[in-house]
């Protein structure tokens, strides 16, 4: 997979690529990611990409042409443009699953009060982490990279995401390791017992009463 995300700040990313898992697909080379930062594609002498709004308000918007021509820069037949907005879908494990299967993601980084509507008919989809506001669509960008690169072929263990949080719309079940007790606090007999039939029953029940405590939501 190649992800190219079009950014004012780069910089942000820097960590996010050399740290962890993400930095370990990168080697494995699963995935390729580069960072563009789209003020090169401004045709004003001060490389400005934003502009005061028309019709008043406050802040200041970014214009179209410095976005639109970074992602017309990097796009082929087969990408898919996503904008992280405020305003878009929100963003679940069904669609990390589902933006894992493309060949090539852009993603486009907002910032300031917020940019210009053109620039929404040049993109494929937008998508929200969120019902707040952030200073940019940096954080939103590492997020569900995160959680789409995870699941590319051998970056982590297969067996590692099949029975998470959200893979069959429940909270996962309780683990535990060493020490089998701790400040009073024991390992759950059943899983000491060495029958995986009964470990994989209490454990389905465990997801089933934790979402029902932690999130109903989930079970509609």
């Amino acid at each position: 997979m190649k992800i190219d995300i079009l950014t004012l700040f780069p910089g942000m990313f820097t960590n996010f690529l050399q740290e962890s898992i993400i930095h370990r697909a990168i080697e494995k080379k699963a995935v390729e990611i580069n960072t563009i930062n789209f003020r090169t594609f401004s045709k004003l002498n001060n490389n400005q990409v934003d502009d005061t709004p028309y019709g008043g308000g406050g802040g200041m918007v970014l214009r179209p042409e410095p976005i639109i021509d970074a992602i017309e820069s990097v796009k082929k037949e087969n990408s898919k443009v996503i904008l992280m907005c405020p305003q878009g879908i929100p963003f679940k494990q069904e669609k990390a699953i589902e933006l894992s299967k493309e060949t090539h993601l852009i993603f486009v980084c907002g910032h300031y009060e917020g940019f210009d509507e053109r620039i929404r008919a040049f993109v494929d989809e937008e998508i929200s982490i969120g019902d707040y506001v952030l200073t940019g669509g940096e954080l939103p960008a590492m997020v569900i990279a995160d959680s789409i690169i995870r699941l590319l072929p051998g970056v982590i263990k297969e067996s590692s995401y099949e029975q998470e949080s959200f893979q069959n719309n429940l909270l996962d079940y309780p683990t535990y390791t060493k020490p089998q007790e701790y400040r009073g606090l024991k390992v759950p007999d059943i899983l000491l017992s060495g029958d995986h039939k009964k470990i994989e029953e209490w454990r389905k029940l465990e997801q089933l009463k934790k979402t029902e405590e932690k999130r109903k939501d989930l079970l509609k």
